[in-house]
Protein backbone atom coordinates (compact mmCIF):
# COMPACT_ATOMS: atom_id res chain seq x y z
CA UNK A 1 0.00 0.00 0.00
CA UNK A 2 3.11 2.38 0.27
CA UNK A 3 3.39 2.41 -3.46
CA UNK A 4 0.29 4.15 -4.60
CA UNK A 5 0.42 6.29 -7.59
CA UNK A 6 -1.69 9.36 -8.23
CA UNK A 7 -4.14 9.56 -11.28
CA UNK A 8 -2.31 10.47 -14.40
CA UNK A 9 -4.78 13.13 -15.87
CA UNK A 10 -6.78 13.61 -12.95
CA UNK A 11 -8.76 17.34 -12.91
CA UNK A 12 -11.23 17.37 -9.64
CA UNK A 13 -14.98 18.36 -10.52
CA UNK A 14 -15.17 21.29 -8.93
CA UNK A 15 -12.49 22.93 -11.29
CA UNK A 16 -13.97 21.10 -14.10
CA UNK A 17 -17.55 22.91 -13.10
CA UNK A 18 -15.33 26.23 -13.00
CA UNK A 19 -13.80 25.96 -16.53
CA UNK A 20 -17.35 24.49 -18.08
CA UNK A 21 -19.01 27.81 -16.54
CA UNK A 22 -16.11 30.12 -17.59
CA UNK A 23 -15.99 28.53 -20.94
CA UNK A 24 -20.42 28.67 -21.45
CA UNK A 25 -20.03 32.45 -19.94
CA UNK A 26 -17.16 33.42 -22.41
CA UNK A 27 -18.72 31.80 -25.66
CA UNK A 28 -21.96 33.44 -24.63
CA UNK A 29 -20.80 36.91 -24.63
CA UNK A 30 -18.67 35.96 -27.43
CA UNK A 31 -21.27 34.93 -29.66
CA UNK A 32 -23.84 37.69 -28.92
CA UNK A 33 -21.11 40.18 -29.55
CA UNK A 34 -20.35 38.87 -32.43
CA UNK A 35 -23.73 38.69 -33.58
CA UNK A 36 -24.44 41.98 -32.69
CA UNK A 37 -21.03 43.48 -34.71
CA UNK A 38 -22.17 41.34 -37.43
CA UNK A 39 -25.50 43.29 -37.94
CA UNK A 40 -23.58 46.48 -37.33
CA UNK A 41 -21.36 45.25 -40.05
CA UNK A 42 -23.96 44.47 -42.15
CA UNK A 43 -25.21 47.91 -41.90
CA UNK A 44 -21.97 49.70 -42.45
CA UNK A 45 -21.58 50.86 -38.57
CA UNK A 46 -18.56 49.26 -38.26
CA UNK A 47 -16.09 46.48 -40.57
CA UNK A 48 -17.04 43.04 -40.15
CA UNK A 49 -13.40 41.68 -39.16
CA UNK A 50 -13.61 41.82 -35.92
CA UNK A 51 -17.01 40.45 -35.36
CA UNK A 52 -15.78 37.19 -37.35
CA UNK A 53 -12.59 37.46 -35.13
CA UNK A 54 -14.77 37.46 -31.94
CA UNK A 55 -17.55 34.65 -33.40
CA UNK A 56 -14.24 31.93 -34.13
CA UNK A 57 -13.85 32.62 -30.19
CA UNK A 58 -17.02 31.96 -29.34
CA UNK A 59 -16.58 28.43 -31.82
CA UNK A 60 -13.68 27.81 -29.91
CA UNK A 61 -15.19 27.89 -26.34
CA UNK A 62 -17.61 25.81 -27.36
CA UNK A 63 -15.53 23.01 -28.28
CA UNK A 64 -13.51 23.19 -25.21
CA UNK A 65 -16.69 22.99 -23.33
CA UNK A 66 -17.98 20.33 -24.95
CA UNK A 67 -14.96 18.27 -24.39
CA UNK A 68 -15.14 19.88 -20.55
CA UNK A 69 -18.35 18.42 -20.44
CA UNK A 70 -17.82 15.45 -22.56
CA UNK A 71 -14.69 13.66 -19.96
Amino acid sequence: MADLQKRGNYTPRRVREQRAYRLAVGGGVAGVVGVVGLVLAAVGVIGATVPILVLIVAAICVFLFRRVVAG
